[in-house]
């Protein structure tokens, strides 16, 4: 093996170990990885901010590998990086009760935010994710005292923008400027089919511009140009960040590279043999060079430095404003109000007749005041399915505002509704009609 420096030592650690894993399971996306490694070790190593030892830690940014299908890319990150992924759960890839399935399960002990299986719903539960963050800040923020602070970051694929579901959700990511969002789209041109020109021609960069968002262009393979976009998404505060990254689908394969023989199959024996020789690599699978494994380790330090800094805030928030920390100590702890289920309306048959969305309605704003973690909205329909809560503003106009407004974007209020729940903090409602699913 060549003498590399530890940056391209570190990506071609996670390219192998991704085409390796493929190709024990003899089944998988080795392509994704491969091409995709450079632009996540930048966001691993130099911005992600995470404990491995604790990944329940609430103030950690989130990560959410939207393109689910190339999930050995997550996995070996979480195995360098510190988290509870074994080399030998890698070696595991695909096998049944593994920690490592062909798509993330979601997993929070594993550092596995949210399951990401059908293209567009990671993207979309990063808006929800989103959501929650803006709504707990102002809650609980206060001048020297950003005790709520995360990014939620993403990898994205073609497929992640062709469906409708991320099209809702990135609409009413840039309407309610949700600019904590920095996702990256890796641009490789080649689905399962073939070429992208088959069915996506479209400027994607300018459509993003027009919900609102913050639009980047970055080469996959230019680490300082990757972190430079990062660094600028960081600084837009008010804009969702979208950077979109030219990369190739399985790098250092001879043959294999920009085609879409490596999309959805393993590289072969051979194409494995020639690649390894291509990247200059060993010739025995699943290596990680003892630096690697030091350097990217360094997370755990820097994770529990986080943590600390975090838990020492908090220790002088609980002095300056006791009742705020203990209401985060109490939804942090998923505990609801003593006998909050008395507050309860009450519906009996001498009553008469009352339509379940009417009930509902009661039931909501019921609670509304002693369950500050209630938060939600409708699709377009909140004066016909009374989810209002009509003592409280509208999120994203006013501080503290718990009405969302969705939209008509039924799709995108669901898998919003996943993100808010996944803050482990909040219990967020939405309303439709069922017969719309007709």
């Amino acid at each position: 093996m060549k003498k590399m420096n530890i940056d391209e030592l570190c990506i071609n650690t996670i390219r192998m170990l991704s085409a390796d894993a493929v190709q024990k399971a003899n089944s998988g996306h080795p392509g994704m990885p491969m091409g995709d490694a450079p632009m996540a070790y930048v966001l691993w190593n130099k911005f992600l901010k995470h404990n491995p030892k604790n990944p329940k830690w609430q103030n950690r940014d989130r990560f959410v590998l939207s393109a689910g299908h190339g999930s050995m890319l997550l996995y070996s990150l979480l195995y360098l990086s510190g988290h509870n992924i074994s080399l030998d759960d890698i070696k595991n890839f695909r096998q049944w009760e593994s920690k490592t399935p062909g798509h993330p399960e979601y997993c929070i002990e594993c550092g596995i935010e949210t399951t990401t299986g059908p293209l567009g719903q990671g993207f979309s539960t990063g808006v929800g994710m989103a959501i929650a963050e803006k709504y707990l800040s102002e809650m609980f923020n206060r001048p020297g005292f950003p005790i709520v602070d995360y990014n939620i970051y993403g990898i994205l694929s073609d497929g992640d923008l062709m469906e409708g579901v991320s099209s809702e959700a990135a609409s009413l990511a840039g309407h309610l400027k949700l600019g904590k969002i920095i996702y990256l789209y890796s641009d490789n041109k080649i689905t399962i089919e073939g070429s992208t020109d088959l069915t996506f021609t479209e400027n994607a960069g300018k459509r993003f511009e027009a919900y609102g968002w913050h639009v980047q262009h970055a080469d996959g393979y230019d680490l300082k140009e990757i972190a430079l976009a990062i660094i600028n998404a960081k600084k837009e505060k008010n804009r969702p960040s979208i950077i979109m990254v030219r990369t190739h689908i399985g790098f250092g394969s001879p043959n294999k590279q920009n085609t879409a023989d490596v999309h959805g199959s393993p590289l072969g024996e051979e194409e494995l043999k020639l690649t390894r020789e291509n990247l200059c690599w060993v010739k025995h699978r699943f290596c990680v060079p003892p630096r690697v494994l030091k350097y990217m380790r360094k997370a755990v330090k820097t994770g529990k430095e986080f943590e600390y800094r975090w838990k020492s805030l908090f220790k002088r928030y609980v002095k300056r404003h006791p009742a705020l920390a203990q209401r985060w100590n109490d939804l942090a702890d998923g505990k609801l109000p003593v006998g909050w289920e008395k507050l309860l309306p009450a519906f009996s048959p001498s009553d008469g007749s009352i339509a379940t969305r009417s009930a509902s309605g009661k039931v909501l704003n019921a609670l509304a005041d002693f369950l500050p973690q209630l938060i939600g909205g409708s699709a377009d329909l909140a004066p016909s399915n009374n989810t209002m809560l009509k003592k409280y503003t509208d999120f994203g106009t006013a501080k503290g505002g718990r009405n969302i407004h969705f939209g008509v974007r039924e799709h995108a209020m669901a898998a919003a509704m996943n993100g808010m729940a996944l803050s482990r903090m909040l219990i967020p409602y939405g309303g439709t009609f069922l017969v719309f699913s007709d």
